[in-house]
């Protein structure tokens, strides 16, 4: 059903605004962080970049209000236990 009060209206074109927003962020932060796993996995020199910038994009997508600040701290945690398990396995 489509609104009939002026002000839903504005708020269902605010919300579609930033579901798009937010949608753009996320779907750049999973990018990130498959590239971060791919660097480690094939050995890559700028893994230590890739890494930086997964996490850099992580921690602004917690700051924008998208994911929340405890899943930030949590793929973190996580995106760095895999790279150091998958250094460990390639020494």
């Amino acid at each position: 059903t489509v609104a009939n009060i002026k002000s839903q209206i504005k708020r269902n074109k605010q919300n579609e605004k930033a579901r798009l927003r937010n949608k753009a962020v996320r779907s750049n932060l999973k990018t990130r962080i498959k590239s971060a796993e791919a660097a480690a996995a094939s050995g890559a020199e700028d893994t230590e970049a890739t890494l930086r910038a997964a996490l850099s994009t992580i921690d602004r997508a917690a700051t924008k209000g998208v994911i929340h600040k405890n899943a930030a701290a949590r793929k973190k945690s996580r995106l760095v236990k895999r790279l150091a398990q998958v250094e460990a396995e390639a020494s």
